[in-house]
């Protein structure tokens, strides 16, 4: 006999598998005894045990699905706006360049466009809304450290913003992107088209930042793209996680400690992220008129 199961209140045995003794015992049977408390936790654990059999838990879950709370804004509008226009900007700079000719009028103009915004965003790191400062996703290395084996400290909070491996992207995005932008601006290709700032440079260094321009600094931003993108898509489909659905509405279900604030997205900050917006697109379109 199953021990386990003949210390457990409400486990029944059948005629059949009882001897003589106990099936006098099911015919006339005794008081109940109390079972110690410690008995009752293993039958519990055994009862959910059977039940649980045969029901597959998922791997990993998303931890909006462990804890949901209510909607927190952590990406406001003029980060949300910046992100889908700079990636706009790439894609159509590297189609407008591999395709040249008459489109390369469009190249310059999408240039010019993430000039504007990269500049935009440089000073939306500083004033910008809570989450979407600098301050918060700048982590020493024994912070990256510590999140890579799995050991983050509880007041970290590197589930609501970015967290190290996502920072880590997020600069990387940012720097090979101004890189590009940069070089543009020097770039000559000796036949039809030079950058606005190309004659302030000498042949030879125009040159050398025209290669970085077509070259390494293209296909790097390519890579560190797609790289960004698969991480996305990691997230999304094995760690549970949507990363992408916050990037779009600006919000993500969770419960913040009182400690930990959200970003102001009112329409006095959206305001102020529109006039930046336009300073930055006036200095980008002078910076495109010195090549006249």
């Amino acid at each position: 006999m199953d021990g386990a199961a003949a210390g457990c209140p409400g486990t029944a045995l059948s005629h059949n598998d009882a001897g003589p003794a106990a099936r006098r015992s099911l015919r006339d049977p005794a008081p109940r005894s109390r079972v110690p408390g410690d008995a009752l936790q293993a039958c519990g654990y055994l009862s959910a045990f059977r039940n649980s059999r045969g029901k597959r838990r998922p791997e990993t879950m998303n931890d909006e699905s462990i804890a949901p709370g209510p909607r927190v804004r952590i990406w406001d509008l003029p980060t949300r706006t910046f992100h889908w226009l700079l990636a706009l900007c790439v894609v159509a700079s590297i189609v407008t360049a591999r395709i040249g000719g008459g489109l390369m009028a469009w190249h310059f103009r999408a240039g010019h466009a993430a000039l504007a915004l990269l500049v935009f965003r440089l000073v939306w790191g500083w004033v910008g809304g809570h989450w979407s400062r600098f301050s918060t996703f700048i982590y020493a290395p024994a912070t990256v450290v510590r999140y890579l084996r799995g050991k983050s400290l509880p007041h970290e909070h590197h589930d609501i913003g970015h967290s190290p491996l996502g920072a880590l992207s997020v600069f990387a995005l940012l720097g090979l992107a101004a890189a590009e932008v940069a070089t543009g601006l020097f770039a000559d290709d000796e036949v039809a088209e030079r950058g606005p700032l190309a004659h302030w440079v000498s042949a030879a260094t125009s040159l050398a930042l025209t290669r970085w321009h077509r070259d390494w600094g293209q296909w790097l931003l390519v890579a560190a793209v797609l790289l960004h993108v698969a991480a996305i898509a990691y997230y999304q489909v094995v760690a549970g996680r949507d990363l992408l659905r916050p990037m779009l509405s600006g919000d993500k279900r969770i419960a913040l400690p009182a400690s930990v604030p959200a970003s102001v997205d009112d329409a006095r900050s959206r305001a102020l992220a529109l006039g930046l917006l336009a300073a930055c697109a006036a200095l980008a379109a002078w910076v495109a008129g010195l090549g006249d």
